[in-house]
């Protein structure tokens, strides 16, 4: 049986480019408006408005890598009525402007730096490390782990901390974090070849963890145990993995 939530959030995929309030949610969950925030919440991890909101901007993703849509009519097919709305909101989810996402896909120009900029000197200690492991269900396919530290629980913008994992490479290291609450997201893209476009690189398996760090230096550990994607799991909406252009180790070795 499905549950409340999931419900609600197969009503958003369904339905993400119409005018959807908290009420049509409620009732598509069959709960009160006030309840279902709640249960919404504590499944998910951010409101029931923010998952919408990251539905569409990873829907506009897909539109700008596998279509040849205007920018605007983009903006109007995923629920949008301003096209500036749409750009600066694309802009400081995914961190750069629809268009350079499409171009930098087009010409192989990848994402660029993984990592956000340091704070200014004084905005906090970065001493922080996360150190830790992945452990993945089993899977046919060779896969890329991307493990990244994000300051909210949508996995948005540049990282403030990032580690790619090629291979048997099961541990990875997040340096330099400030003190604070960070959320680690991490997720298993399975790797098809240099040839395929970068709308297939969706992840295979993910898992999210909340942790504190500081305000001593430490070193925080930390074990993923990565789960297939499912309804509850929030879109990525970080240039990552599309904008991933780096060949997989086997294959630099195979034709180098």
């Amino acid at each position: 049986m499905v549950n409340p939530v999931e419900r609600a959030i197969e009503t958003m995929w369904e339905h993400y480019h119409e005018p959807i309030s908290l009420a049509d949610l409620a009732a598509a969950a069959n709960l009160s408006r006030f309840y279902f925030a709640r249960v919404f919440r504590a499944s998910t991890g951010t409101s029931p408005g923010r998952f919408l909101a990251a539905i569409r901007l990873s829907r506009a993703k897909q539109l700008l890598l596998e279509s040849s849509l205007s920018i605007t009519a983009i903006s109007y097919r995923i629920g949008y009525n301003s096209v500036g709305t749409f750009t600066s909101r694309f802009t400081a989810s995914v961190g750069m402007s629809p268009t350079r996402y499409r171009w930098r896909s087009r010409s192989h120009a990848g994402i660029g730096p993984l990592t956000a900029a340091a704070p200014p000197q004084g905005a906090g200690r970065r001493r922080n490390r996360v150190v830790g492991t992945v452990c993945l269900p089993p899977c046919e396919t060779p896969v890329r782990v991307y493990v990244a530290a994000f300051d909210g629980a949508v996995a948005e913008g540049l990282p403030s901390s990032c580690d790619i994992l090629d291979g048997e490479r099961t541990q990875f290291e997040l340096s330099a974090l400030p003190d604070g609450e960070w959320f680690i997201r991490a997720a298993a893209v399975g790797l098809r070849g240099p040839v395929a476009g970068p709308w297939r690189r969706q992840p295979l398996f993910v898992d999210g963890q909340q942790i504190a760090a500081g305000p001593d230096a430490r070193v925080i550990q930390l074990a993923l145990d990565l789960h297939p994607t499912g309804v509850l799991d929030l879109p990525i909406l970080t240039a990552l993995p599309e904008l991933d252009c780096r060949h997989p180790p086997s294959l630099i070795e195979a034709t180098g």
